[in-house]
């Protein structure tokens, strides 16, 4: 009989929330199924989440478990993508393991997906954010920002919670990229999506793996794979940068002509031209960092390195 719904989990050190996670989520499926399985990926732990993994896979013959655990830390968009690679339910829910997302929320999600046959996938969003102001602001920004500047459009604070049937998982697996943003991924590939919000609750155990160097370049990296416009930027701004030279010039020509100490103007120049030999560097780095992308795709390296894959169906 085939799955009804899977859940991806993935893992980051998260050796004192796996045992809970499971035991919450063995609840919250009460009632709604007992045909589903948990995917549990661990991205490289450095603490004893293996460990408590292998121990969940052991003990627990009567929840369908698969864990999937990488050679090394390949991050989260990696671990996702394994997860897809191993979820064989129609309904698929990427959560994580800290419970900060109830496990009840996928199984609402899975009820509005047997309701409406229309819908394809559904998100939840944070209806209200627990950071602080300035992480907040940073997130609305940057989603103000990537809708302007791509042809896709982002859920404003839409996380990776949601679930999806198993038509969308199959065509997220047909894309080949190595270096994945699934929010964009989400939205690129279309499909009818659902928002629906949900309540963000504390972290059962340790600390979360995030903090606002990560998240800028998380956000970096949604720009780069979803718009060319950074390699457009320098043709506007040369553009701006040759009508200001111009007039610096002649502004420093008419200093000379009408007045005898001209060393402010040139000093006004002078300061132009390291400006632009600043903003030179900047885009220089901007298109780095698009052929260092390209660089990393065309090796055509795996996405991810399973170590050891433990499955209740080789059992």
């Amino acid at each position: 009989m085939a799955v009804k719904h899977s859940l991806i989990v993935p893992c980051y050190n998260e050796e004192g929330n796996v045992e809970k996670f499971l035991e919450v989520t063995k609840k919250a499926m009460l009632g709604y199924t007992d045909n589903y399985e948990i995917v549990f990926v661990n991205d490289g732990s450095r603490d004893e989440t293996p460990l408590k993994l292998r121990k969940l896979f052991e003990e627990n013959k009567d929840v369908k478990i698969k864990v999937v655990n990488f050679s090394r830390n390949f991050g989260k968009e990696a671990a996702m993508y394994a997860g897809f690679t191993q979820a064989s339910g129609d309904y698929v829910t990427i959560i994580d393991a800290d419970l900060q997302q109830d496990p009840s929320y996928a199984v609402q999600m899975g009820r509005l997906l047997d309701e409406n046959p229309d819908c394809d996938m559904v998100a939840a969003f944070q209806q209200q954010r627990k950071e602080g102001k300035f992480i907040s602001s940073c997130k609305t920004m940057f989603y103000k920002a990537i809708n302007k500047m791509t042809e896709v459009d982002f859920i404003s604070d839409a996380s990776d919670f949601r679930t999806m049937r198993r038509s969308v998982v199959e065509t997220i697996l047909a894309l080949p990229e190595y270096h994945r943003f699934s929010k964009g991924i989400f939205s690129w590939v279309g499909y009818n999506t659902t928002a629906i919000p949900y309540e963000v609750r504390q972290r059962e155990s340790g600390e979360t793996k995030w903090n606002f160097i990560k998240l800028l370049k998380y956000a970096l990296d949604g720009i780069i794979a979803y718009t060319d416009m950074p390699l457009k930027l320098p043709v506007y701004t040369g553009g701006a940068m040759g009508i200001i030279s111009v007039l610096v010039f002649i502004s420093v020509l008419l200093a000379d002509i009408f007045v005898a100490d001209y060393s402010a103007a040139v000093g006004y120049a002078s300061a132009l031209v390291l400006f632009v030999g600043a903003v030179i560097c900047v885009f220089l780095g901007i298109m780095g960092y698009y052929v260092g992308k390209i660089h990393t795709q065309v090796k055509e390296r795996p996405i991810y390195i399973a170590k050891e894959i433990l499955s209740y169906e080789n059992d």
